[in-house]
């Protein structure tokens, strides 16, 4: 909802500057040129406004009895035999996961 009224409030922003401005425009010194920064730099803060904002939280604590402890093995990826792929035609390297 907030989203929402943000776009809305922003259009309307928008909506009253381009009504406000006179029929006879023209582009002396340098005014289109303020005219275009204006308008990017507008355009730079509404979309700062209305993007997403990712929220990151810690993870919740946990505790871990002492006896309890997993360790993993040690994986890595190797290459494995070559096979022929039909649908490609071509030979075709695998990868296979080799843990110590």
């Amino acid at each position: 909802m907030k989203r929402v009224m943000m776009i809305l409030t922003s259009v309307a922003m928008v909506g009253a500057s381009v009504a406000s401005l006179s029929a006879s425009a023209r582009a002396e010194s340098g005014q289109i040129a303020a005219g275009i920064l204006g308008g990017l730099a507008a355009g730079t803060i509404l979309g700062a406004a209305t993007a997403p904002h990712p929220y990151y939280y810690a993870p919740a604590p946990v505790y871990v009895e002492p006896d309890s402890i997993y360790v993993e093995p040690h994986c890595y990826w190797a290459r494995g035999e070559p096979t022929w792929d039909g649908w490609r035609q071509a030979w075709v390297g695998s990868r296979v996961r080799v843990c110590d």
